[in-house]
């Protein structure tokens, strides 16, 4: 992940739990700004979802210093006990250069219990309302259905639909009042009544990437990973149902038969309110698409698009998918553009992002996440292998041709 962190600095944040400072030009401090490991769960050398996952800095983060995290610690002591990990929202302070951060400042905000490794999420955003958004997978395994035989088993309509836990969720909370949180008055179960409180939006199976258009009408903007059908981009709103795991896509969804559409297929929520359309979707080469009908196997978010670089791209949504193939490194970027006059109010057309050398958008890499500096200019964060460790990830910045 990399966020802006002032002065023309850049914060780049690593999987394998470190946090890097990055000059004007690129280059990186010799002390790590923050090193996550010895709070974090062990994590795998190959394939692996959690790690450090999330990093937002507060809107004032110049006058308070605050910065937030979201990583896999180990199961907390009053977690099932079959279940793997513990998913963590911590705030930190930075030191007075803000180069670096204090270790010894970490107050833990939120934590949520995760059935398996994988399906965590863990995004982080500030709203223009001030408030922060955190995005939470289903808890993992496939098709929000869990490993009963091991004592992981989900609900039998899933995570994702279920309003008392916040897994399959983007969560919002007023991190500068109350003790840990506060609730915002507007939250769609802010009494707690009929949901989890922290509730914004839910029936979310993998969020891999949640931002905020700066311009236009700034919206909530969130990928979403599918299962074998069908990836897909959503706008979030509030109280919005995105209907995981009755649906995937458009269609509907069946756990038992996870490669066709149910003919009978559920289209409103336990509350009776019709489930929210995504604003994109493509097919998958996982189970549904082909090698000419497909990007690839797993959604990648970004950003809408409001530098000055590159004045054809303004407005548009640029974002990727990470390979077509789980093994090989071979992930698209990809560029959405959105109707006018209302993202939410129509599906957006998309397109492979032609860049120097790849036409087709295909960088010959697994393209981990997007980032975004103060000027609105965006960044391409890939690696040569599938794995969290080694030295062969790169930074890309996306300039005029």
């Amino acid at each position: 992940m990399l966020f802006r962190s002032g002065s023309g600095r850049l914060l780049l944040a690593e999987q394998s739990g470190v946090i890097h400072l990055l000059d004007r030009e690129g280059k990186r401090a010799e002390q790590l700004f923050l090193d996550l490991r010895p709070q974090m769960v062990a994590i795998n050398r190959g394939m692996e979802e959690r790690g450090l996952l999330g990093l937002a800095l507060h809107p004032q983060f110049k006058a308070n210093r605050r910065f937030y995290v979201v990583y896999s610690a180990p199961r907390r002591a009053d977690a099932p006990a079959k279940w793997d990990h513990t998913e963590r929202l911590s705030e930190f302070k930075a030191a007075a250069d803000l180069a670096t951060a204090e270790p010894g400042s970490e107050r833990v905000v939120l934590e949520i219990d995760e059935p398996d490794w994988n399906h965590n999420s863990g995004r982080l955003a500030f709203g223009p309302d001030g408030f922060l958004y955190l995005s939470v997978g289903d808890g993992g395994a496939f098709n929000d259905v869990g490993d009963v035989a091991r004592g992981r088993g989900h609900p039998p309509e899933g995570f994702g639909q279920r309003l008392d836990t916040l897994l399959g969720k983007v969560l919002r909370v007023d991190i500068d009042h109350g003790s840990p949180y506060g609730i915002p008055k507007d939250n769609p179960y802010a009494d707690g009544k009929k949901g989890r409180p922290e509730i914004f939006a839910y029936g979310l199976r993998n969020p891999w990437g949640m931002s905020f258009d700066r311009g236009g009408k700034h919206d909530l903007i969130l990928a979403d990973v599918g299962q074998d059908r069908w990836e897909e981009i959503n706008v979030i709103v509030k109280g919005g149902n995105y209907g995981w795991r009755l649906r995937e896509g458009f269609d509907g969804f069946d756990p038992l038969h996870p490669l066709s559409a149910p003919t009978n297929a559920v289209t409103v929520g336990a509350d009776g309110q019709p489930f929210i359309d995504p604003v994109l979707t493509y097919k998958t080469l996982r189970g549904r698409g082909t090698e000419s009908n497909a990007f690839g196997v797993t959604v990648t978010g970004g950003y809408v698009y409001r530098g000055k670089a590159i004045p054809a791209l303004v407005g548009n949504y640029v974002f990727a998918d990470w390979s077509r193939s789980m093994g090989i490194a071979d992930g698209t970027l990809l560029v959405a553009t959105l109707p006018p006059g209302g993202s939410a109010s129509a599906r957006w057309s998309v397109e492979p992002l032609a860049v120097k050398d790849f036409p087709g958008g295909r960088i010959k890499s697994f393209i981990w996440a997007l980032g975004e500096d103060a000027d609105g200019e965006l960044y391409v964060l890939a690696n040569g292998i599938n794995s969290a460790f080694g030295t062969r990830g790169k930074v890309y910045q996306l300039v005029p041709p």
